[in-house]
């Protein structure tokens, strides 16, 4: 089922995305890995208006060929991560390490 009714599905396979994850201290781990377990049983429209994830499009940054648009969206307390939608699969990018890297500044 195709649609923002349907329940997102986590695509965490990017090696970058990957190393990021496992390089936060543990306890940010664990509030990630809380946000993507909360993440794969929402829909897509609990994901846009969830006030606590704030699912947002990254206007600096030109995404790769083949991907329409970029997000950010909070992982944790401190970090953002990137993302794309694929159909109903969130491909997951990158965990940047502050606020300002997620958006393409310094």
């Amino acid at each position: 089922m195709m649609g923002d009714g349907a329940t997102v599905t986590l695509d965490l396979n990017n090696p970058v995305f990957q190393d990021n994850l496992f390089s936060l201290e543990k306890d940010e781990r664990h509030q990630a890995v809380d946000t993507l377990r909360k993440i794969s049983r929402m829909t897509w429209q609990q994901v846009y208006s969830d006030k606590g994830l704030h699912w947002e499009k990254i206007h600096s940054v030109t995404p790769p060929k083949g991907i329409p648009a970029i997000y950010s969206l909070r992982i944790n307390r401190s970090r953002r991560a990137t993302a794309y939608r694929d159909g109903n699969v969130m491909r997951f990018l990158t965990i940047a390490p502050d606020h300002d890297a997620t958006y393409g500044r310094k």
